[in-house]
């Protein structure tokens, strides 16, 4: 459990780095398009640790009962 945990946590701050580099990418977005691209990429990867921090609850809770 502690390794899958380990593993969970890694991904949400792989996830949390590539939404931080996209928002960068996006102050930094010379067209509309390039902006665009750069928010989703953004949000995708907000979404995605969301829903890793949702795992790692719903496995906490899981071992709690």
């Amino acid at each position: 459990m502690t390794d899958e945990k380990s593993d969970v946590e890694k991904l949400k701050n792989r996830q949390l780095a590539q939404e931080q580099v996209a928002r960068d990418a996006l102050a930094d977005a010379v067209t509309e398009a390039d902006a665009a691209k750069q928010e989703r990429r953004a949000d995708k990867a907000r979404y995605l640790r969301e829903k890793l921090q949702e795992r790692e609850q719903s496995e906490q809770k899981a071992g709690d009962d």
